[in-house]
């Protein structure tokens, strides 16, 4: 097989949660430039009918589900209506997720569930329902889990994220005990750690600490439109089909200062 033949994705189905934006869109333009057909899934209708245009206009195939995934009881429906769709699912990209800004102290116990309720619960579950009923009955699939650099260490200068670095942290080590567990079904688990991206939900935050940021990392400057682009097409092709249970930062270097 020629190294063109291992990036390629012609033909794979791929779910993308929190597709409609931000990262989520930018790997779903990434997996359907290699030839992958998309479903996307995020709670705006509006935002997906932009998303599904921009990806349209790219040549690329493409399902919306507007839905909530903090609902873990929509989560059979979300599945069916993809597989209904295209028949099968190749790649699931568990990207959807949400923050809260507070001292630990005064955190609010609303906020804390909303975190991990859509960070760690809603990825579990989705996980556990798109192997159980596609992955392992056709023996193949790939799952892409986007954690953080929040999640490999405490909070960064600034930020009073407990919530979020917990449940980052968390899909951190599910994806090494999901990829030990799944290896033999011939499943690839593997996680993405982002550090700071430009999008609505880093906006305020960066507000306050965005030259900190790029003068701490090793690169000098923020992950852009196109940074996550080569990550998430590697971990979705036969490319890295001998890596699992792995966590690519992609944070210009700044976890490893």
């Amino acid at each position: 097989m020629s190294v063109r033949e291992l990036f390629d994705l012609t033909g794979k189905v791929a779910l993308i949660t929190g597709g409609s934006r931000g990262l989520g869109l930018q790997m779903a333009k990434a997996l359907g430039d290699m030839g992958a057909k998309i479903a996307i899934t995020a709670r705006k209708a509006d935002e997906l009918a932009d998303a599904k245009a921009q990806l349209e206009a790219l040549g690329i195939e493409v399902l919306t589900v507007v839905g909530d995934l903090a609902k873990l009881d929509t989560i059979p429906a979300l599945v069916e209506r993809v597989v209904g769709h295209f028949g099968t699912i190749d790649i699931l990209v568990n990207n959807a997720g949400a923050t809260w800004g507070a001292p630990a102290e005064d955190h609010p116990a609303e906020a804390w569930h909303k975190v991990i309720d859509l960070n760690v619960h809603a990825v579990f579950f989705l996980s556990q329902h798109v192997g159980k009923h596609v992955m392992i009955p056709q023996r193949s699939g790939k799952i892409i889990n986007v954690a953080s650099i929040a999640g490999l260490a405490g909070n960064p200068p600034g930020m009073s994220t407990i919530a979020y670095n917990t449940s980052k942290g968390a899909d951190v080590n599910f994806t090494r005990a999901l990829a030990a567990e799944w290896g033999r079904h011939n499943i690839n688990v593997n996680a993405i750690c982002p550090g700071f991206f430009p999008s609505k939900m880093s906006a305020g935050l960066l507000e306050k600490i965005e030259q900190a940021v790029i003068a701490s990392t090793p690169l000098h400057r923020l992950g852009g439109d196109e940074d996550l682009m080569g990550a998430v097409v590697f971990l979705a092709s036969e490319a890295s089909r001998h890596v699992t249970g792995q966590v690519l930062a992609v944070d210009g270097g700044a976890s490893c200062c």
